[in-house]
């Protein structure tokens, strides 16, 4: 045999040992992947709701607690929807944190309408800065009920049933709630980019909560017990971070047992939406920042997502470059598209997030780029973001 003979033998064996492990790689990340999807992700778009109950003594006291930082528009347009909420006992806290606009004028204008909103007032001090925490404490430490209940002032809810449904879960044993909060729907790409990463986000909260290991909510529907807010000490172990009031509270308060969900769609919050892709990025980084005050493993299991999602599109790639099995190769990956879109699509619908399923795929390529080019720049700039 001759040596052009020989080399070629050597090229198509080595070859093969290099198939064999592109194959056997793209099976176990594809495997990975079903592991989030049917162990977490599942669970969200198969959980059953109780009907609200219809005692009126079920429902106990309520303390919303609002944080607005020259917020007046918002005030004016989103807070009267709270304050006409279907509940039979709550109050409205808001904190009117070092507004230079006419909050004041505009909540002092509400009160004569609403007896149940509370205002307390956070002047400013050019000696002293502070974060969104320290406005949340000074209002919890207003509020008069134990549940509490938390949003934004840009925020306004989907029903006057909101609080009823959040309600609902404050059962024996509970002590923490998760809402969901949305963004309002809106023409053009950057919107459906919003919502799409919020019903991910979500599901994946709402899967780890459901599976007994949350971890995380968010601040623009939130519920927990004013007590368990005092003793941990409320936000003291990560107070010098900007952000964190909701994700890493949650991980230090939230156990398997003392947590429900609840996204029924008259429970659902809505938020105003970045207009521009350089604000959202601002905004992202921002809640992004507080992931690396993860528990480590935590971190790998959150990564472990991505990273293998990653993996499956670079190597199925490759069975097709290398011609390892391509038909198999092929099928299993169109399985693995379709279980995902699907899973999707009913979490979509039962979110009523509409009109999103055209870019869901490209989004789904795209926010691997989106998030790690995040996750690289928060690493490398230390600049904490304001709230």
């Amino acid at each position: 045999m001759n040596l052009t003979a020989r080399f070629a033998m050597e090229i198509l064996y080595e070859l093969s040992v290099y198939a064999k492990i592109i194959g056997i790689a793209f099976i176990v990340f594809v495997l990975v992947q079903l592991y989030f999807y049917l162990i977490f992700y599942l669970k969200v778009i198969c959980k059953r709701f109780k009907p609200l109950p219809d005692n009126e003594d079920a429902y106990p006291p309520i303390s919303v607690v609002i944080c607005a930082r020259n917020e007046e528009e918002n005030l004016v347009h989103f807070l009267p929807k709270v304050l006409e909420q279907d509940y039979p006992n709550f109050e409205v806290v808001v904190v009117n944190d070092c507004s230079s606009d006419n909050s004041d004028l505009v909540l002092e204008n509400l009160q004569k309408q609403y007896p149940h909103l509370r205002i307390t007032t956070i002047k400013e001090d050019e000696k002293f800065t502070h974060t969104k925490k320290l406005a949340l404490t000074v209002g919890i430490k207003a509020s008069r009920n134990e549940w509490l209940v938390l949003t934004d002032a840009d925020c306004i809810p989907r029903s006057d049933k909101w609080l009823r449904h959040m309600a609902s879960n404050f059962t024996e044993g509970i002590e923490v709630v998760l809402g969901y909060g949305g963004y309002m729907a809106e023409k053009g790409l950057l919107n459906k980019l919003i919502r799409l990463d919020t019903l991910t986000i979500a599901m994946n909260y709402f899967g780890w909560a459901l599976a007994r290991k949350p971890y995380m909510g968010v601040g623009r529907n939130l519920a927990y017990k004013k007590s368990l807010f005092f003793k941990n000490k409320g936000f003291a172990n990560h107070a010098g971070i900007n952000s964190g009031d909701d994700d890493l509270f949650i991980m230090e308060v939230a156990t398997p047992n003392n947590t429900a969900v609840e996204y029924r769609p008259q429970a659902h919050t809505l938020s105003v939406p970045r207009k521009r892709y350089s604000t959202w990025l601002r905004q992202k980084r921002r809640h992004l920042s507080t992931s690396k005050f993860y528990k480590g493993s935590l971190k790998t299991l959150l990564a472990l997502e991505p990273i293998s999602r990653t993996f499956v599109y670079i190597l199925f790639a490759l069975t097709l470059i290398f011609k390892v099995l391509p038909v198999a190769s092929t099928s299993i990956f169109i399985f693995w598209i379709m279980l995902r879109q699907t899973i999707t699509a009913i979490a979509a619908k039962k979110f009523q997030e509409k009109r999103l399923m055209h870019v869901a795929f490209w989004w789904d390529l795209f926010s691997l780029y989106f998030y790690a080019k995040l996750l690289t720049f928060n690493t490398f700039n230390r600049r904490q973001q304001k709230w």
